[in-house]
């Protein structure tokens, strides 16, 4: 990912505010931004931390392939107690301590596949990790966008409750004097036990909005600002396509498994070569009823290989083959999938433009048709049913529309995954971003050393849960 494309992508939250109903949270000192909400899901993500550490397992896979190729020493330490009744004059007992080395010279390259191997299944985990660390940031931004539309949906079901029940003030005035039926009372009546039941219900969505936004960011959505515009995305289908076959990470995983399941096919083929090995051994020994040390040291070449396993070997070739054709199958599959979910993507958006444009004239063409309709029923022309259905559907275009501005907004985001750019480093958010190479470079050699600071952060955090 170069850093043009990083810069570029910073300018996606710059810019003016998205009109219309989803656009009606407050603007407050402290109010939670897009962008905020995004590091926080990024900060605070279970998920990505769970991936991190299975990298990290791909990464030690790596320095215990190379421990291989590495010399092995080794101490032994023992003591044999001998039964002097069938040997007479035997000690009843020896120890000895002695070290042993062990070291590979050359298995004809079979280890050092094994290494390349792993290599290429860090890479592939790599990214698995960029694709779940898109996942969590849709996540967060489909949260955001839920909360802000299910306030507009609070703000337009209180704003019709308000409504009703000034008419029905109206209706029983009017009833006392004689100008309504009992009828038209209880009509409005009935509308506002409607309008009563529609507010609670927009009330616990939104409640319910507001946790799965904690649960997508790990942070409370108390106030949050206006969204900003969407972000900038390919201009055609094809181009994006032409992208996420480039940057996809499904797909650049995909492609990554099928070079691991090459190599894992060498390996299987390697394992039929003989290997030499270098030993070497220096030790003392004594009995315990002898003051004498006996030393004694050994060096020497060893060379194996297989005559006749059973057919264990060959079946492990096979074995390898079936499983580097899976993983070209689901190369292939994921190619296919990825075309599909951009085109699906930008279908989506078709949709939800379509669905706004068609949503803001029916909310205009109801707001003029309300404002006619009680017009005419001051003549005498309109009754109060026509009048409360026609609110009615006013309130149901401005809910459609509220829900298109979500959809269309989201949108964006959607085709941002499917090209493989919905990143912390795309969005150019303001993060220290993880590096899946640090961890790597400081275990890639087989170092020594046990605890990884990784770890001891996870701890901390299970401490501080009282979870560990």
């Amino acid at each position: 990912m170069t850093a043009t494309t990083g810069r570029r992508a910073g300018r996606f939250f710059t810019a003016a505010v998205l009109s219309g109903a989803l656009a009606a949270a407050p603007l407050t000192a402290g109010a939670q931004s897009l962008a905020d909400t995004l590091v926080a899901a990024y900060n605070n993500s279970g998920l990505l931390e769970q991936n991190r550490a299975l990298l990290r397992a791909a990464d030690e896979d790596v320095a215990l392939a190379v421990s291989r190729l590495r010399p092995v020493l080794q101490y032994l330490a023992e003591t044999t107690a001998v039964d002097p009744r069938p040997f007479p004059g035997a000690n009843r007992a020896d120890t000895g301590l002695s070290l042993q080395l062990s070291w590979l010279v050359t298995d004809f390259g079979r280890s050092q596949l094994a290494v390349d191997g792993q290599r290429e299944v860090v890479l592939a985990t790599r990214q698995a990790l960029l694709g779940v660390e898109q996942q969590v940031l849709l996540r967060a931004v489909n949260a955001y966008a839920d909360v802000l539309s299910a306030i507009a949906q609070v703000d337009l079901a209180e704003n019709n409750l308000r409504v009703l029940e000034e008419q029905l003030r109206a209706a029983r005035d009017r009833f006392e004097v004689g100008e309504v039926t009992r009828t038209d009372v209880s009509l409005t009546e009935a509308r506002v036990a409607g309008a009563r039941s529609a507010l609670a219900a927009a009330r616990g969505a939104l409640e319910l909005a507001r946790e799965e936004y904690r649960a997508a960011t790990g942070i409370v959505a108390s106030s949050l600002r206006q969204p900003p515009s969407p972000p900038a995305i390919p201009g055609t289908e094809d181009e994006a396509i032409a992208i996420a076959r480039a940057e996809q990470p499904n797909l650049l995983q995909a492609q990554r498994n099928v070079t691991a399941a090459e190599i894992q096919v060498l390996a299987a083929e390697a394992a039929l070569r003989p290997s030499l090995n270098l030993q070497a051994t220096t030790g003392i020994s004594t009995g315990f009823d002898d003051s004498d040390f006996d030393d004694s040291s050994s060096i020497g070449l060893r060379l194996s290989g297989p005559i006749y396993q059973g057919g264990g070997l060959t079946a492990g070739i096979r074995r390898a083959q079936a499983q580097r054709d899976a993983a070209r199958g689901a190369l292939i599959d994921t190619q296919f999938q990825v075309s599909q979910t951009v085109a699906n993507a930008y279908v989506n958006l078709a949709v939800a433009n379509a669905s706004l444009a068609a949503t803001e004239a029916q909310v205009e063409a109801a707001r003029l048709a309300l404002e006619g309709a009680r017009e005419e029923q001051q003549l005498g022309a309109r009754t109060l049913l026509e009048v409360l259905d026609l609110e009615q559907d006013l309130l149901d275009a401005e809910t459609s529309r509220v829900e298109a501005l979500t959809d269309r907004f989201v949108a964006f985001f959607a085709i941002l995954q499917s090209i493989g750019r919905l990143t912390v480093e795309d969005l150019g958010l303001d993060v220290p971003i993880y590096d899946p190479a640090a961890y790597f470079n400081a275990v890639g050699n087989a170092p020594t050393t046990l605890v990884s600071p990784q770890g001891e952060r996870l701890d901390n955090v299970l401490r501080s849960l009282g979870r560990n």
